[in-house]
């Protein structure tokens, strides 16, 4: 029988969200309804409310979460009722092409719900990346649900369905950091740290933050960053140059996705160096470069899909090293806020005053 539950919605291009009550219909085959317990704020909500996805409005927002599995739907054998686990946006298939090279990480054709939460009026609603999870239950692929070991605290687990996934990921999945690399990280948001965290995690001997606000730089270092640069008032390429005896970095992670930010990776790693994008840019943004550089300078231009994680093989371990005092996901955590709040937590968020809000139900 369907259920009636409290959601945050935008109706519409730059309206305020509000809550309403969401219809969660029962799960179907290959579909799994989750009760939520906590759920990150994260500027791809803030993008969807923006109408900088689509213009597929009403979204149910959220979709950084964790939560226990309430009930499955036929032919789910994965996850059961009971189930701790983090929401995840990329199911992967296992038949596309990425898949059946053994690539899975790049799914093409990723799964979400075939059915449809709706207002109580018929309204369908469209689940930011599949998921909506401001809400206190969801309805999902059963793929989208990823066991975790449930000592770890929801408001915790949650931030690997997205953000801080996306930037470990970026530096040791894309940008295979390793052992003694030089990482210069670009960009100091929630994204941003989580490189920096990768990448002491990979074992990276020297780090450099890049932001224009002191405030980001302060916790950049409190991440793993042992070096800073304000780029406001210095050259970041030279100061990246610097710190690497005039080389520049082996790995640039770019997590603004602006050009001129993207410019500065290119030109701050060193010769055959890497750069990531993990930063997204919106549709219009184009960069030049001199073709002789690009072929010059060697090296890898990447961009990285969400960490080019596989949540399978990821979440479990990123939880596991939390467990063990190796990763401190809680860091990541500025202030938890209750559902009535994501409006405000947009706008601190816009202003830089978080590194994440998330959202206890």
């Amino acid at each position: 029988m369907a259920q009636e539950v409290r959601g945050v919605i935008a109706p519409g291009k730059d309206e305020p969200v509000r809550i309403e009550t969401v219809v969660v219909p029962d799960p179907g085959p290959g579909e799994a309804v989750v009760r939520v317990q906590a759920c990150g704020v994260c500027h791809t909500d803030l993008h969807y409310k923006q109408g900088g996805i689509n213009d597929d409005f009403p979204f149910l927002l959220g979709h950084e979460a964790a939560g226990v599995v309430e009930s499955v739907g036929d032919d789910v054998t994965d996850v059961a009722p009971g189930d701790f686990v983090i929401l995840n946006w990329r199911a992967v298939c296992g038949t596309c092409r990425a898949c059946l090279r053994g690539r899975p990480w790049y799914c093409f054709a990723t799964h979400n719900a075939k059915q449809k939460m709706t207002l109580t009026d018929g309204t369908e609603l469209s689940p930011a990346l599949g998921i909506g999870a401001f809400a206190e239950k969801t309805l999902v692929a059963a793929g989208q649900c990823t066991k975790v070991d449930p000592a770890v605290a929801p408001q915790v687990a949650g931030l690997l369905g997205c953000g801080v996934m996306a930037g470990i990921g970026a530096a040791i999945n894309t940008g295979d950091v390793g052992r003694g690399d030089s990482v210069a990280v670009i960009g100091c948001g929630g994204v941003g740290d989580a490189a920096i965290a990768g990448s002491r995690l990979a074992g990276a001997a020297k780090i450099i933050a890049v932001d224009i606000d002191d405030r980001k730089l302060e916790t950049a270092r409190s991440m793993g960053a042992t070096h800073t640069v304000n780029s406001r008032t210095t050259d970041p390429v030279e100061a990246i140059r610097e710190l690497t005896g005039g080389f520049g970095a082996d790995v640039v992670i770019e997590a603004v996705g602006r050009p001129e930010t993207y410019r500065q990776a290119f030109y701050a790693r060193d010769l055959a160096g890497t750069v990531v994008l993990v930063g997204v840019p919106t549709p219009g943004m184009k960069i030049e470069l001199p073709l002789l550089d690009v072929f010059g300078r060697g090296g890898a231009l990447k961009s990285s899909w969400y960490g080019d994680c596989l949540p399978s093989r990821d979440f479990p371990m990123l939880i596991d090293l939390h467990l063990q005092g190796r990763l401190d996901l809680g860091a990541f955590v500025t202030e938890t806020i209750q559902l009535d709040e994501v409006e405000k937590a947009f706008e601190r968020m816009h202003q830089g005053d978080v590194l994440r809000s998330v959202v206890v139900l």
